[in-house]
């Protein structure tokens, strides 16, 4: 892929042999934003998993301290009295079988996020094979399959990402926008790398956190250097 001219100046900024602080690294991420909207900032983290074992494999969730900047619509499967807290909590969409059929039938899919009670899983097995490959499958591990519909559609108002390690050991989310100050930036990058360092498996020997990068969308990557974070 050929890379712009404005991508290309903005490289120049961007020492591909350093190791930069986590400060360093965020400052040069919103110099090295080119585009014309609000770009996000994505962190990726490379570990040392192997992660063809299940006890090496990550899946979880996170509500940022300051968000991520972007609003997600939340759909929730549930009934009754279920149903009626998500509403009162602010859920976009609320329904049961009849939201599954017009996922299934009308392949309608005007939401960010799915949440459902336990009861309503059997029923969502069904369509799996749609919801699985959009990644928007509630799973317990990320809180989105829950008997508390209210707390889970607040995290996710509030900024919850979900994240889970790809065949390779990769981690990658968002932590915001580019618009962020700074301090805000940092506290959900420390909020992230925290929590990963807190879910390493105890089976991992030797240097986990190989790699850590941020970058803006359509920006080049920055390294970060993993010691300037508390392990």
């Amino acid at each position: 892929m050929k890379k712009g001219k404005k991508y290309l100046e903005v490289s120049k900024l961007v020492d591909k042999t350093n190791l930069y602080s986590k400060e360093e690294a965020i400052k040069l991420v919103k110099q090295t934003s080119i585009t014309k909207f609000d770009a996000s900032v994505e962190l990726a983290i490379r570990l040392n998993l192997d992660t063809k074992k299940a006890d090496q494999q990550l899946r979880g969730a996170i509500v940022l301290p300051n968000g991520t900047g972007k609003v997600k619509r939340v759909l929730v499967i549930a009934k009754g009295e279920n149903a009626k807290a998500a509403e009162a909590a602010g859920a976009d969409y609320v329904g049961d079988l009849d939201m599954l059929e017009k996922i299934e039938k009308e392949n309608w899919f005007e939401f960010d996020v799915m949440i459902a009670t336990p009861d309503m899983m059997p029923a969502l097995g069904k369509i799996g094979k749609i919801l699985g490959p959009k990644g928007l499958m509630p799973n317990p591990k990320t809180g989105s399959v829950t008997t508390d519909v209210a707390k889970a559609v607040n995290d996710v108002k509030k900024g919850r990402v979900e994240y889970r390690t790809d065949s390779y050991g990769n981690v990658q989310v968002i932590i915001g926008k580019t618009s962020f100050t700074d301090e805000q930036l940092i506290e959900n990058l420390n909020a992230f790398v925290s929590l990963i360092i807190k879910s390493k498996p105890s089976v991992v020997k030797g240097e986990y956190i190989k790699n850590i990068s941020v970058s803006s969308t359509m920006g080049p990557g920055i390294k970060i250097d993993a010691n300037s974070f508390d392990k």
